[in-house]
């Protein structure tokens, strides 16, 4: 161990590789590189947060946030502890926006977001972190389908999709939701399964001992000690990182479960939108990807997307190398396949569309990044939306299929102005026979 103090990290979370300070962790949590000012807060189970909240286990991890579970010890209860990064801590709209919908509409909000409980300010060696208590949840979407019982023990051949009677509530759920934020004048920004929570059965009956995360590197529950590279003391990274663990056995997910919005990190009010919204790449709208261009559906043209992927179990427009030089033309090029043609006011923001298509417009190639001299054009066939959720065999009669397929061609519109509000999408027939109050596995009379 060295015995002099290392130099401060730099606080850009532009790291380059050199300036690399520890062993690399494996494990899936957070980056260990993220912990210097600006970054993360360093936590170690059992920390005890504003004199009240004690952290017994780690529930998830984002870009600028870590989240816990904690026993309120003056209510007995639990919590989520939300530990935002320093860097944004002082100019976060996440706490404007719960605090508007709070004070315009305290009930509905409390319904369809998840409830802010408590606010507070910590210090620690990488700044000052803006801390957020919220009621407790459950896993994401993306993460619960992984659990249900039906998976396990998980076997090759089986599709990991959620039955049709769970993916109808969580979508008409989602949706009344993201029309409640509309009415508002919010949008969410950030809306993807990740964002979805299921809520839980009645965790504060729960004893402590049950619910805490034990401090086992061999279980992998946390991980090895976090080294630096030059073997000296780091005092801006925690000694270990934890892996999450969402509550998963506290979790209610038989008929009439519910979930809720989380994460309103990426939202906005529709007079004051980003000029970079965080929208996950492969859920963006096409005027978001050419133009830049931030409107009122952003969140509409998700859930589009959403309706296929829950419904399939697949994503209908992937993008598995979001930060790589050719991902929006990958991007584009699945659209154009999956949707059609752009109209000629986007596609003529797409400055490397020579690249696949004639003068006449005509697709004369799919590689990324064009033909290399002396090679033949790669043509792929191009599959429409409606034959990909064909393909992906979902477990619906043709009839209703017919209306699923109907409905996402109805969401997904090149023009923004022409996408139909969340309240109409509710109005639809498909979205009226789902009943979320009570059975949701059949359709209302």
């Amino acid at each position: 161990m060295g015995t002099s103090s290392p130099p401060t990290p730099p606080s850009s979370r532009a790291l380059i590789y050199d300036e690399r300070r520890f062993n690399t962790i494996t494990l899936p949590c957070e980056w260990v590189e993220d912990y210097h000012p600006g970054g993360y807060h360093p936590v170690v189970l059992g920390d005890v947060f504003n004199r009240q909240y004690k952290v017994i286990r780690k529930l998830g991890e984002g870009s600028y946030s870590t989240v816990w579970l904690a026993h309120d010890l003056k209510n007995n209860g639990y919590v989520a502890l939300k530990i935002l990064i320093s860097e944004i801590s002082g100019s976060t709209t996440e706490l404007q926006i719960l605090r508007h919908i709070i004070g315009v509409a305290p009930g509905e909000g409390t319904r369809y977001i998840t409830r802010l409980l408590d606010e507070f300010e910590h210090c620690g060696p990488n700044g000052v972190h803006k801390c957020l208590v919220f009621e407790p949840m459950g896993p994401s979407v993306n993460t619960m389908v992984e659990e249900l019982p039906q998976f396990k023990p998980r076997r090759r051949e089986m599709t990991i999709r959620y039955p049709p009677w769970m993916a109808k509530s969580i979508l008409k759920q989602s949706l009344q939701a993201l029309a409640f934020l509309h009415e508002n004048s919010i949008a969410h920004g950030d809306f993807q399964p990740g964002n979805i929570l299921f809520t839980l059965s009645d965790i504060n009956s729960t004893p402590e001992d049950l619910l805490q995360q034990e401090e086992d590197m061999q279980a992998q529950s946390i991980s090895p000690p976090v080294q630096r590279l030059d073997g000296k003391q780091d005092k801006w990274a925690p000694p270990y990182l934890c892996v999450a663990q969402p509550l998963v056995p506290f979790t209610y997910y038989a008929e009439g479960f519910k979930v809720k919005l989380s994460d309103m990190g990426g939202a906005y009010s529709f007079t004051d939108p980003p000029t970079k919204p965080v929208t996950p790449p492969g859920l963006r709208a096409p005027e978001l990807i050419l133009t830049g261009a931030v409107n009122n559906t952003v969140d509409i043209w998700s859930f589009g997307c959403l309706i296929f992927e829950l419904i399939t179990g697949q994503p209908l427009f992937c993008v598995p190398y979001p930060n790589s030089r050719m991902a929006d033309d990958d991007h584009l090029l699945s659209l154009t396949a999956q949707l059609g043609a752009l109209p000629d006011e986007l596609f003529k923001h797409w400055t490397t569309s020579s690249l696949y298509f004639t003068p006449e417009r005509k697709l004369s190639n799919c590689q990324l990044e064009g033909v290399a001299p002396g090679e033949e054009p790669l043509m792929l066939e191009q599959i429409s939306m409606e034959k990909s959720f064909d393909q992906a065999g979902p477990d619906l009669d043709e009839e209703e299929a017919h209306k699923v397929k109907a409905l996402i061609r109805w969401i997904l519109q090149y023009d923004p102005t022409k996408r139909p509000s969340a309240v109409e999408i509710l109005a639809d027939p498909w979205f009226c026979g789902i009943d979320v109050e009570s059975d949701s596995s059949k359709y209302l009379a």
